[in-house]
């Protein structure tokens, strides 16, 4: 796990913003008095700093002073009042890191001004648990060490890829929004077994563990799924019927009409048309 050299700072302690700060100080990237938060919320500050033992503040502008790193942990609407409420403490030195859905680096532009260093960030939940799947587009004027430093902040939550840009309203449908899809799968799988006979706790446990384990599958062989389930499927067998149900409900079209929507969702939520 690469060490972060630079203050880091957070607004926004919400569940993913304090994910990242766990994440950071478990992997022992950064030490917690290089660490600053704020948020509106006192109770969730409080829990913060009991827990994670960094320093906390309601005042924006402090963070971004105790800082080089500066990550916006916020909705998508309130990343421009909250730019608007900092960009007088903001310096050249300073790297701004973005996981707000949908917001393109050119609008944090239009606040901060276009020599700003920035990168933008679609992360996952599952980084709530150290199983992030999370991708990054640094801005035209961030440096090799600002990607680094974002790489290393994102890998103590999961993995990380660098792509660009026009990229990341897709990985919002797909990874940032898939998670969702997928519980949704085994609360599926799971009523299935319940509708089989099986009792509910053992239906999920289940569940569960099978797509975990299929997932897992796929990461450690690098084989691709479907050579994978053609491995389980044999012929006239259990699994070939199951699948052949999944093919007349239209599993497959509807879990890519889910990404699509998705995608075009976080492109409305940036405005970027």
């Amino acid at each position: 796990m690469a060490k972060l050299k630079r203050r880091f700072g957070v607004i926004g302690t919400g569940k993913m913003g304090s994910a990242l700060i766990r994440g950071i100080l478990k992997a022992q990237a950064l030490p917690s008095d290089k660490i600053t938060a704020s948020d509106a919320d006192a109770a969730l500050l409080s829990a913060l700093k009991e827990d994670a033992g960094i320093k906390t503040t309601s005042d924006n502008s402090v963070v971004v002073k105790s800082s080089e790193i500066v990550l916006l942990a916020l909705k998508p609407d309130m990343i421009r009042p909250v730019l608007q409420e900092v960009k007088g403490s903001l310096t050249k030195d300073h790297l701004i890191v973005s996981i707000a859905a949908g917001v393109p680096i050119k609008a944090i532009e239009e606040v901060v001004g276009s020599e700003a260093r920035i990168v933008r960030v679609m992360p996952n939940t599952p980084a709530l648990i150290g199983q992030g799947a999370a991708a990054f587009s640094p801005g035209k004027k961030a440096t090799r060490e600002d990607v680094e430093d974002v790489k290393a902040i994102l890998e103590a939550v999961g993995v990380a890829v660098e792509l660009p840009e026009k990229y990341l309203d897709a990985v919002t449908g797909l990874s940032g929004s898939g998670p969702a899809f997928v519980f949704m799968v085994i609360e599926a799988l799971a009523d299935g077994g319940v509708k089989m006979g099986l009792p509910r706790v053992v239906a999920m446990l289940l569940a569960a563990q099978t797509v975990s384990g299929a997932a897992k599958m796929v990461l450690e062989t690098k084989k691709h799924p479907g050579e994978l389930k053609d491995q389980v499927a044999s012929p006239g067998g259990t699994t070939i019927a199951g699948i052949s149900a999944l093919e007349r409900g239209g599993l497959r079209a509807a879990l890519i009409e889910a990404v699509e929507a998705a995608t075009k969702r976080s492109i409305e939520l940036g405005g970027n048309k």
